[in-house]
């Protein structure tokens, strides 16, 4: 069974295999009839059925001709779903070299090592799709101290468990690859579940300058949703303080399930916490036609940012376009 990242990955897919499946039928009568077997003529009776599926002969001919038009050609395709089809995107689903191999190169996108790949053919290149890939699974990540001796991370503790909830641009942590949300099982191999906030800062600062070994779970509260802007550059949602409040009928965000009462935590892979959402929204404006957000639902990211200051969080957090 095939995963797709957006639903319009996948009518745009199932579009193309209806395309292969019909050409292949095509080509399959073409060849029996090029192989010695009889083309069947049309009885004479002007009220004979033109169907495929009549008792009697008909002319083989005519079905090929009818049945290349059982589906829509993604050339014919101005607007499809509030999308623009008109761009280069469409250059390369409607290639006619575009067969189920010759897809697989440039549609598929790796989620995670060892998961299966997600057919896509609207956001297959799409670099933030890959930069902001959440997979839950475990990294150990290998630390050091700044000059001023700081790493430059800030924890919060929720249900037992130990997560970043700020990390310092340019600092070691941002470096290392630490994100907003990670949650921290171990700090130089001591597990550190249940443990409150200070006392992980106290083993954090209690470390050697180098080689403090962290073994992180990736963003266990958050997942990701791909949009595809429509023709107006919209992707059919409105926040308020980073914060989802409505989704608009038949967008791109209602056909792909985003939610209110869910924080934005990036853009494409691009930290926005902390950001007013004048920034954020320009962030999204300036972005390629298929958006992927971070999101995570509202209640938690309020408990773990409570007590921290939006001022701190705009200033201190890393909000770079992570390279990795």
């Amino acid at each position: 069974m095939s995963l797709y990242p957006s639903l319009e990955d996948m009518k745009t897919d199932q579009m193309i295999q209806a395309q292969i499946n019909t050409a292949t039928r095509v080509s399959a009568n073409s060849s029996s009839a090029e192989g010695g077997y009889p083309t069947l003529l049309p009885f004479a009776s002007s009220h004979q059925p033109t169907s495929p599926s009549a008792p009697y002969p008909v002319d083989s001919r005519r079905i090929e001709q009818n049945e290349l038009h059982m589906y829509p050609a993604l050339v014919d395709l101005h607007e499809y779903m509030g999308l623009n089809l008109s761009s280069a995107e469409l250059a390369l689903v409607a290639s006619p070299n575009n067969t189920v191999a010759n897809l697989s190169s440039q549609s598929l996108v790796s989620v995670s090592p060892g998961s299966a790949n997600m057919v896509a053919p609207l956001s297959g290149e799409s670099v933030g799709l890959k930069r902001a890939a959440v997979t839950h699974g475990l990294r150990q990540l290998t630390l050091c101290k700044d000059k001023n001796g700081k790493v430059g991370l800030r924890v919060r503790t929720l249900n037992k468990g130990v997560f970043v909830v700020l990390v310092n641009v340019g600092s070691p942590a941002a470096l290392a690859g630490l994100r907003f949300g990670d949650q921290i099982l171990q700090i130089n191999d001591e597990n550190v579940a249940g443990y409150s906030m200070e006392k992980v800062h106290d083993i954090i600062r209690k470390s050697p300058v180098n080689g403090i070994n962290i073994v992180v779970r990736d963003r266990p509260f958050e997942r990701t949703i791909t949009l595809h802007k429509d023709s107006n550059g919209h992707t059919g949602f409105a926040f308020k303080d980073g914060k989802i409040t409505h989704i608009v009928k038949d967008s791109s965000a209602a056909r792909n399930g985003l939610l209110i009462e869910h924080h934005l935590l990036e853009v494409n892979g691009q930290n926005v916490v902390g950001l007013n959402d004048k920034a954020i929204r320009q962030i999204i404006e300036e972005n390629e036609r298929v958006i992927t957000l971070t999101i995570m639902p509202s209640m938690i990211f309020d408990h773990m940012v409570k007590s921290m200051a939006s001022g701190m969080l705009k200033k201190l957090m890393d909000h770079s376009i992570p390279d990795f």
